[in-house]
């Protein structure tokens, strides 16, 4: 399979290399990923798509830095995570990655605002500063208007704007959501995706994990991913472009050409 190599010389976000993911099954070993190679840059809207057991959702954890590659390499903007260890992880994960998950994991009874600070509490900022940082996320997700509202107070869209400002708020390299409409409406799906082309337009990173074609039909780039290996990397036929842009926080995130992806068989 041949690669596409990205023409932008800085080091991408995401930098896979040969990685390998063996489980044992008490005498039996289940290899999850088989030699996967993958580089992401900035600016790149991609869907990772797979049937289950393909093995995508075993990549998501590893991008995710939520489980370790049994072999290969993987570096995040040029520095090698994948066999460090889990303090070390977890601080790169926390300072690099926001996390969208299916179920929205919001407190009950706890404002859309201090969902939103909790990052930033365990990041060491709080105060005036994590206020305003809160604040900022939710308006840059259309809920400006609702940051005292509790998640019973709220639609399940605008639950998931909310679990998306709360990836946001730490103004992370790389947005990575798993199945992240799985639990919507067909209508609310849209609002979510359309949210999605948004953040891309103004230069965020995204990778989005699905089984769905219609999700991975908005990404700029799809990867299909089947028992363990990457079989598919194609450009959208009109993908959303990236731009020049600030990532809604006053850093300017430059545009770079897709990257190379290559399965080592």
């Amino acid at each position: 399979m041949e690669s596409n190599n990205g023409q932008n010389g800085d080091a991408p976000v995401i930098a896979i290399d040969g990685v390998t993911k063996t489980y044992q099954m008490g005498e039996v070993a289940v290899h999850a990923l088989r030699g996967v190679s993958l580089d992401i840059h900035s600016g790149e809207y991609v869907a990772i798509i797979g049937a289950s057991g393909s093995g995508k959702s075993t990549l998501m954890n590893i991008i995710g830095l939520l489980d370790r590659p049994t072999s290969g390499t993987y570096a995040i903007r040029g520095q090698e995570v994948g066999q460090l260890g889990k303090s070390e992880q977890a601080d790169i994960r926390n300072r690099e990655i926001g996390f969208v998950f299916q179920r929205f994991n919001l407190l009950p009874r706890t404002s859309a605002q201090a969902q939103v600070e909790l990052p930033l509490f365990y990041a060491g900022i709080t105060g005036t500063k994590a206020r305003r940082r809160a604040v900022d996320a939710l308006t840059r997700v259309g809920l400006g208007e609702r940051i005292d509202h509790r998640p019973d107070q709220l639609s399940g869209g605008q639950q998931q704007r909310v679990a998306i400002a709360r990836a946001l708020v730490t103004q992370p390299s790389l947005l990575l959501a798993d199945e992240p409409t799985g639990a919507l409406d067909s209508k609310t799906t849209a609002e979510i995706l359309d949210l999605f082309d948004e953040l891309h337009a103004q230069g965020l990173t995204l990778v989005v994990v699905t089984h769905e074609h219609s999700v991975a039909e908005r990404a700029g780039r799809v990867i299909t991913v089947s028992d363990g290996a990457i079989v598919g990397d194609a450009l959208a036929a009109q993908p959303t472009p990236a731009v020049t842009a600030t990532n809604g926080f006053g850093s300017v995130l430059p545009t770079l050409s897709p990257a190379r992806t290559a399965v080592a068989q």
